[in-house]
């Protein structure tokens, strides 16, 4: 029987590799963090972890089953990193969750950029108080992050609501994403229920990463770990 991602797991989980990684993983449902695990997990299979190629594929397997954006993307580096055959993607130690806050976040302070030499995002309400280099080469180590706005993660909500067996607790949640505000009445209402709102963020955290992977692909990168290739 597998342990439920608890936040203290999922902390664990941000900074495993290796062994550490594949242990964790062996003790919980790997369905629940593909996204998450993703990027770690096929470091280690192009490191040649013992065990790490098995559960790469198995992870791709998966993605490719839930097909929710960015799976696809993942799925195939995945499938590259356990081949070792050179990926058409640049390596960038980009953290998604960071990625994603510049590209989700609320449009008065979202956007902004991302270092091309370190990996950093810098949030645009940070950065213009920042002063800019006049130098085209150092003007050409940043890519630009627009603002996309929420409407997907209010998709997000939409679609988690579906998921629920409770009716009535499904019920009270489509109520309250109704107008301004939705977000903090659905995230409220789904207090009662933690088992619910864990479900939540697991799903929430999924999607929102599988989005910016898609972004990042598009402008030509994958995310890597510190120090992963």
């Amino acid at each position: 029987m597998t342990e439920v991602w608890t936040d203290h797991a999922l902390k664990a989980l941000r900074t495993a590799d290796g062994p550490s990684l594949l242990a964790l993983l062996g003790t919980h449902d790997l369905g629940d963090v593909l996204q998450q695990c993703g990027d770690a997990l096929g470091t280690a299979a192009s490191r040649g972890v013992p065990g790490a190629g098995e559960t790469a594929a198995r992870c791709a397997a998966a993605l490719r089953e839930r097909d929710w954006p960015g799976d696809e993307v993942l799925a195939g580096q995945l499938d590259t990193a356990v081949s070792s055959v050179a990926s058409v993607l640049r390596p960038l130690p980009v953290d998604l969750e960071e990625l994603s806050g510049l590209l989700e976040g609320d449009p008065a302070f979202s956007g902004g950029r991302i270092d091309l030499g370190t990996g950093e995002c810098r949030p645009a309400v940070v950065d213009d108080e920042l002063p800019r280099s006049e130098n085209e080469s150092e003007d050409e180590r940043w890519l630009h992050v627009p603002s996309a706005g929420s409407w997907d993660a209010y998709r997000d909500m939409e679609d988690f609501i579906v998921t629920l067996d409770d009716q009535d607790l499904a019920r009270f949640l489509g109520i309250a994403i109704q107008g301004p505000g939705a977000f903090r009445r659905f995230k409220d209402m789904l207090a009662t229920s933690p088992v619910q709102l864990q479900r939540y963020w697991l799903f929430s955290a999924e999607r929102q990463l599988g989005r910016a992977r898609v972004w990042l692909a598009d402008h030509g990168y994958r995310p890597v770990p510190p120090g992963g290739r």
